[in-house]
Parts: structure tokens; sequence; C-alpha cells
């Protein structure tokens, strides 16, 4: 861990400060005679007796209460030179001091300085005060951080994004695909702006507004548009922003953050991901939790409580509806609920439109033939796509983006980046084989959806792979059609069977079986789409707050659950059959296709229904497709 100066220097210095101090007390008694206790050389007290008996000394100077004598003597030995001489005194000697005074002799007496307590307080005292400085600036350097830990005494305060007038840069013109959210959302622009067009008729400012939607199809550009439009304060926070570890913490948020809106009213509070706030009280395994279900309390006491919020506007956005408290979603806190889904065909059109504006397009690349081929995408998906055709282009140092360019990067956004190609082998041709076979059943099946290409690049986990794309939006799909799937993706596997053998086949076919076990298992429980009858016998989701079907139970008995299975494995075995029948009637045009397919790698689905017209004529749908 790399450390700053000033924490080297923080944690240094009170070491040298005590260190300096302890040395200072220790040694205070060694210089107590303010620089005149500097005899080194000692006299015994026999000796001392004897020099004051011969006359010898003519000073004494007295420390440390009479214990220690300083004393000025001459020295026979020494030629009669003067020395000063430390003698260790008697602690009771009164006679002596009588002695020195009869024999005329200059006696002085030094009091006992306290300095070595007081540098011992003071060292005691510096490490507590440099301690609590040091902390003190540590925190008064982390507070200006945000989040840091200098600011726990504002846990309870509001994390809200504010701005009197949100300069988002997004308007309501540079959002589309979802144009009824829009105008929803316009009309709380205008109930801002010009609240008098709705009050004289008796209309009152919606409280609360619910984006719903699956991820990327644009909640939080629908509110950002919405700040950009209002020109009124705004208020933008995370639901998650509002929990902490304490108890207690969130709801005070909460109260802050309506406090500061109503101070700014009218205006917008936008809570993105509302939902970790707003989950269902008192569910799950062993009770709720306290701090989330103490904040949600709180927020709806504020969105409509005993005082209310007049002049404000919450918006909230979720992608899980279904976990929300029912307390927050009725009318009066949440009083409109607005859908934003995944755009249609006209969507996807306006979407990529604006998407397109900043980008260089060849001149022969079509908007629609783009949305076409993304049926599904969001709003995210299609920029991520022509951000991924972008950096294509700038990788092939292209000047503009092409054709080529957006289907690979339709290729990689859906199924992963491209892999290593497959060389010529035994393992290649029976790639190739399967999915043909895809393909074949799928192109002679009039209610599946044409192919589009058949590849054997690999793309992510998959050896290769056939892409199929709807002529239309498929709100609804009719019995017939989803047989047709069932048959189309049992078509690999057929394709192993004729022209390998039982033996021969492998393991490609394996997310396949699930796609038809989910397909069949669907239609005889949820569609009514087999013998048993008209009944929903399960539901489309689990315990959201017990791990989907971890403790989710049967809605039938025993004897139903095993016509169930038998319904889905005559679905499924007929489908096979089918399958297996028009690939053995068209082989001739399989075997063509592959060994095209293995020297060209590709064939675009146009290229791939003109081969198929040359060798054979499409079958009438009954022909195909299993009565139950």
């Amino acid at each position: 861990m790399k450390l700053s100066w000033r924490v080297i220097l923080l944690w240094t210095l009170p070491a040298l400060v005590i260190g300096f101090f302890v040395w200072q007390g220790a040694f205070a008694g060694a210089g107590d005679a303010g620089g005149t206790n500097t005899a080194s050389t000692r006299m015994t007290y026999g000796r001392f007796l004897e020099y004051l008996d011969a006359n010898r000394v003519t000073k004494v100077d007295l420390y440390d209460g009479g214990r220690t004598a300083i004393v000025q003597a001459t020295d026979p030995e020494l030629d009669d030179r003067m020395q000063r001489l430390r003698v260790d005194l008697p602690i009771n000697s009164p006679e002596l001091i009588a002695k020195i005074r009869d024999s005329g002799i200059s006696l002085d007496s030094h009091p006992v300085r306290n300095d070595g307590a007081i540098w011992g307080i003071l060292g005691n005292l510096v490490f507590p005060v440099l301690l609590l400085g040091g902390l003190f600036f540590l925190f008064r350097r982390s507070g200006n951080a945000p989040g840091g830990p200098g600011q726990a005494m504002n846990f309870g305060k509001s994390k809200a994004r504010f701005a009197m007038e949100a300069k988002t840069g997004v308007m309501f013109d540079d959002v589309a695909g979802i144009e009824e959210a829009k105008e929803e959302l316009q009309e709380v622009v205008t109930f801002l702006k010009q609240p008098e067009k709705f009050t004289a008729v008796g209309a009152r400012i919606p409280k609360g507004v619910l984006l719903i939607g699956p991820p990327g199809t644009g909640k939080t550009m629908l509110a950002k548009a919405i700040a950009g439009e209002a020109g009124v304060p705004f208020f933008s926070i995370s639901g998650s922003e509002f929990v902490e570890m304490f108890v207690g913490v969130g709801a005070s948020r909460v109260r802050d953050l309506f406090k500061k809106a109503k101070e700014n009213a009218p205006c917008l509070i936008f809570i993105d991901e509302i939902d970790a706030v707003g989950r269902q009280r008192g569910a799950g395994i062993g009770g709720g939790n306290d701090e989330r279900e103490q904040t949600l309390n709180q927020l709806l006491t504020e969105m409509d409580g005993f005082e209310g919020n007049t002049g404000i506007i919450i918006i909230a956005a979720t992608n899980r509806p279904d976990v929300l408290d029912s307390a927050l979603l009725r009318p009066g806190r949440f009083d409109r609920q607005v859908t934003v889904d995944a755009p249609d065909l006209k969507g996807r059109i306006s979407i990529l439109d604006v998407h397109a504006r900043n980008k260089k397009l060849a001149t022969e690349i079509s908007l629609e033939s783009i949305a076409r081929r993304t049926p599904g995408f969001t709003g995210a998906d299609l920029a991520n796509l022509l951000n991924e055709a972008a950096i294509l282009t700038a990788r092939r140092r292209k000047e503009a983006i092409t054709m080529l360019e957006i289907n690979d990067a339709v290729d990689r956004v859906v199924a992963g980046m491209e892999g290593t190609p497959l060389v010529d082998s035994k393992s290649k041709r029976l790639i190739a084989y399967h999915e043909v076979g895809h393909a074949m059943v799928g192109t002679l099946l009039k209610d599946h959806d044409p192919v589009q290409k058949v590849t054997l690049i690999p793309r992510g986990q998959a050896q290769g792979l056939t892409w199929f794309t709807p002529d239309e939006e498929q709100g609804l799909v009719t019995k017939s059609a989803l047989k047709a799937r069932i048959t189309a993706a049992l078509g690999g596997r057929a394709a192993e069977e004729v022209v390998f053998g039982d033996s021969e086949v492998t393991t490609g076919a394996g997310g396949d079986l699930q796609q038809v076990a989910g397909m069949a298992r669907q239609m005889v429980t949820r569609f009514g789409m087999s013998s048993l009858g008209l009944l929903s016998l399960e539901s489309q989701g689990g315990e959201v707050f017990l791990g989907g079907g971890f403790t989710s139970r049967s809605e039938y008995s025993e004897v139903v659950a095993a016509k169930i299975d038998e319904q889905v494995r005559q679905i499924a075995e007929q489908c096979h059959q089918d399958a297996i029948a028009i690939l053995k009637q068209n082989r001739e045009v399989v075997d063509r296709l592959v060994d095209l397919l293995i020297e060209k790698e590709t064939i675009d689905g146009e290229e791939f229904r003109q081969i198929v017209a040359e060798y054979t004529v499409v079958p009438e749908k009954e022909q195909f497709i299993p009565q139950l």
C-alpha cells in the first residue's frame, strides 16, 4: 500500500516528540544546576573532612537538598592547584554545616528544581494531543471525499444529486421508439410548466409516475428527457442509496430528500431502481429486512401521508414490478404506471435513426433492414449494435460503416465473438449437416420464420449457427407456429440420424433439446394446446424471494404430471419424425447445400431459398405439422 508523506509524518512526528521529552525528563537532574554542576571528579566524604580540617576548602555549593556538594579546594598533590570536586553528603549533618560556617568557608545552597516532573507531565500529555489532532486531520481530509468515513455525522443526509435546471443534454426528440410513454410523460412536463390548463377543469397534478419495463428500454433516458424539458428543480437518486447498514439511516435520508424537495417545489424527484427499497414487506425466509422496510414506510408516508407533498412529482423506474409492495403502487402514490416495452419495427427504425446521427453510414445501408433483423432488441441493444459496427469499421480502416460491419456486429452481439474457422474434417461436415438440417426444415415449413443465414463460423460456444428472421412482429404465436419451431429445432439432430445413423449422433443437439422441451411443456401446461384440455397447470414465475422454483409446489397431482410428461414426449417425437421425413425426401438438396456450405462457410437466406426451390417443391403445411 502506498503511503503519502502526510500519513508518514503524522505517525512519525509523535514518536519523535515523545522520545525527545523522555530524554529531557531522564537527564533533567544532570543539568538542574543551571550550568554550575559540572564537576566530574568525585571525592569521598572522609577525604572531604580531611580537606576541611586542613583548611584546603575555599567554597562549598549544596545541591539536591544538601545531599550533594560541589567543593572547591586545593590539592597538595597537584601543586596546590584549585579543583572542583563532587561529594555525596550524609542526609542529616547539621554539625557539618556549622563547622563549614565556623571555618569561614563560602557556603551556598541551591534549591531543588522540579524540571523532571514538568517534562514527565508534558511527555504524558503530548501523545494523546497529537493522536487526537491526527485523527481530526484524517477525518477532515476524508470527509471532503463523497461517501468518505468523515461523513459519519452526515449518514442521515440525502445523497440525491440536485440541479435547479437539469442540463442533461437529452430532450424528448432524442428519445424514440416509445411514443406512448413519451406522450404520458409530456403531460407531466406540461403540468409543471402550465398547471393552470389542468387545474381550470379540476384536474390535479399526478403525484407519481412509475416506469416499468425490461432493462435497456429507455426508462432512465426518459427521466433525463423529462428533466431537460421541464426546466424545474430536479433531484435524482438510486434506490440503493437509501439503504445503509444502520437501521433508521434510510428513513432519515428519505425525510431529508423530501424536505429539500418541498423547499424547491414545484420539482421532480427521480428514483432509479426503486425495487431496491420498495420490495414487499415481511417477505422472505426469516422475515424482511428491517432497515429497508423502515425506509419504505417513510417513503410511503412522505408520498401520501398526513401532510402530503404538494408540487412534488416522483418518477421511479424498475424492471421488477412484481416484487414491489402493493401500498407503493396504489393511486395517490404512483398514480400512473407507464410500461416502457421493447420497441416494435417502427420503433427500432426510429431508435436507429437517433443513434445513427453521429455515425458515418454508407449510402447502401438501410435502417429498415437492420431493424427487421433485430427483433426483440431494446434501445440499449441497438445503440450497442451501431457502436460495435463503428468499432469494426475503424479496425478495418474504412471510412464509413457498411452492411458487412452491421451484419458482423449483429452476430457478435447475439452470439459472441467470432472464433477460429473449422478445418476440413469429418467434424466440420457433421456440423454442416446439422446446421443445414435446421435451415432445411425451417424453410420447408410454411409457419416457420424464414432463414436469414447459415454459417460454419464458430461464435461463442456454438460451432455453427442458423439464423431465422421473422417477417413481422409476433406478439401472439399460433399452435402451428410453435410446432414448426419445435420441428426446425429438431432438424439438426434429425439430419445427423438420416446421414450418419443413430450411432453417430453427437452432443451438438443438447441446447436444441432443452429448447424443444421448454416449448412443448409450455404448450401443454400454459397454453392448453394438448389433449389435456384448456388448463393452465403452471404459473409463469416462481416466488422471487425464495430463489425461483426453490419452494414452488406442483399445482396438479402426480397422475396429471405423468400425463403432462407423456404429452410433451408425444409432441417432441411427432415433430422429430416429421423432421426426419422432410430431410429424407430432400436428401439430394441437403447434400448439395452441405457441399456449398463447406466451400463458402456462409450461405445467406436468399441464396439458400433459391437452391431449395431448384431441387424441391415446398410441401403443404398440413403434411408436416403433427396433429395431436
